[in-house]
């Protein structure tokens, strides 16, 4: 059966636009009938081979005569050709004509719910969708505060927020929280807030790389900025001290404008599940079931292997043998400038007077404390920022430490430490007497 390739589609995207919604469907046609379906093809028959192997005991060399026999052969091609005939001759037919009967999805802009499932697709199969010019695949786009693509001219102060894994811009604030954009926005400042959005599932250093040629042309095209600030969550937090390494190596301009870096719950030293995932993996992967399950993770991005020990340079994966690389860290220092006022925020789902050792080491469920906070035991990582640059905050998962409100004026305490606010003082002596009820503090 031939393959097919974008140009036997309906259509191609590949530009730097954001997707639109017909983008959506025509990108969630391609995935049902590319070659995506070669890597069903290929786990089910990692699958069935481990259960051959491991349950019924048969050899290596048996379980691949067993799959050329000519009746098994025709039983499992009559099954996977019912599986593509059924996303070829179904599914994608059915979305195409969605396109066709409404045209005008060509200039919709995607909707928050829309902007959530390409995010978190891009997040787990975006190095894939990039590969064969899949709609979906996120370009890099920088949008304003009220969610449009940034285009007017920038002057004075500007802050981007990087989001993390899975995610996108449209995440820095909820119903309930207004976020830390909105926070920086009330100090009435010459300020402005940015946001990226970007393709979760591609290496770090390659998004890193992105966003300092991306950060350059912004620079350039806006001579007034005056100074830029960068707060990146989890996976952004890397990405952005990639792009000051990449920055920094080709001597871009906007590296000497950059004042403040923070990090909110980044895993400078790895993800905990992520290593905890590979480990399973690697010492228990002779049980069936493991095994099994084994085959079905491997499908993840890039981008989430790069979490596995916090991967923000090239030369920290390129040399691996093999794409899941190995458990032992061998990463190359990426120091941060050292005229960047840098910033960490871990949060932890333990409270601050109760502590809990697993607690600590799983941190906010999905980084820990001391990867979040830059601490390493090998001083070859560290990340050399002072104590008064750190703060943790107890009873805050990895997500609401995003837009919490006692995040957000942690941040404005760090950006604008002589302001005549006094909120920030206000609240904390607030919450420290409050907080045997509520379980949340801040150090």
């Amino acid at each position: 059966m031939p393959s097919l390739t974008p140009l036997h589609e309906t259509y191609c995207k590949w530009d730097r636009t954001p997707p639109s919604q017909a983008d959506v469907l025509e990108g969630l046609a391609q995935l049902v009938t590319m070659r995506f379906s070669d890597v069903v093809h290929d786990l089910i028959k990692n699958i069935q081979r481990e259960i051959l192997i491991s349950i019924f005991g048969m050899s290596e060399q048996g379980s691949k005569a067993f799959h050329k026999q000519p009746t098994i052969a025709r039983i499992y091609e009559f099954s996977y050709n019912t599986f593509f005939n059924y996303g070829n001759y179904l599914l994608a037919p059915t979305l195409r004509s969605i396109i066709e009967k409404f045209p005008r999805l060509h200039d919709k802009a995607l909707t928050p719910s829309l902007h959530f499932l390409v995010g978190a697709l891009n997040g787990v199969l975006g190095d894939y969708l990039l590969k064969y010019h899949n709609p979906m695949a996120l370009p890099m786009v920088v949008y304003d505060h009220y969610g449009a693509v940034q285009k007017g001219e920038l002057t004075g102060r500007v802050t981007l927020l990087v989001h993390g894994l899975c995610m996108n811009h449209l995440e820095w604030s909820t119903n309930k929280y207004g976020g830390i954009g909105e926070k920086l926005l009330s100090q009435r400042d010459h300020n402005t807030m940015l946001y990226l959005n970007y393709n979760t599932g591609r290496r770090i250093s390659t998004n890193g790389r992105s966003l300092a040629n991306t950060m350059e042309d912004l620079v350039r095209r806006n001579p007034g900025i005056t100074s830029i600030d960068l707060i990146g969550h989890s996976m952004g937090g890397l990405v952005s001290r990639s792009a000051l390494f990449y920055g920094k190596q080709n001597m871009y301009q906007w590296i000497h404008q950059v004042e403040n870096l923070v990090c909110l719950g980044s895993p400078h030293h790895g993800a905990v599940l992520e290593r905890f995932g590979f480990n399973i993996q690697d010492k228990l992967g002779r049980f069936p079931l493991v095994k099994i399950i084994g085959h079905i993770v491997n499908i993840r991005s890039n981008g989430i292997l790069d979490l596995r020990h916090g991967s923000v340079r090239d030369d920290d994966w390129e040399h691996n043998d093999a794409r899941i690389g190995d458990m032992d860290d061998n990463r190359k220092p990426a120091p941060i400038p050292s005229h960047i006022n840098t910033y960490l925020v871990a949060g932890t789902i333990e409270f601050e007077h109760r502590r809990n050792k697993t607690r600590h080491v799983i941190g906010d469920y999905l980084v820990s404390v001391k990867s979040a906070l830059g601490e390493h035991p090998n001083p070859r990582y560290q990340l050399k920022v002072p104590d008064s640059h750190k703060a943790i905050f107890y009873g805050l998962n990895h997500f609401e430490i995003q837009y919490h409100p006692l995040v957000a004026e942690q941040i404005v305490h760090w950006f604008y430490p002589n302001s005549e606010d006094k909120a920030f003082d206000q609240i904390h002596e607030f919450m420290l007497d409050l907080e045997s009820l509520e379980g949340i503090a801040l150090t």
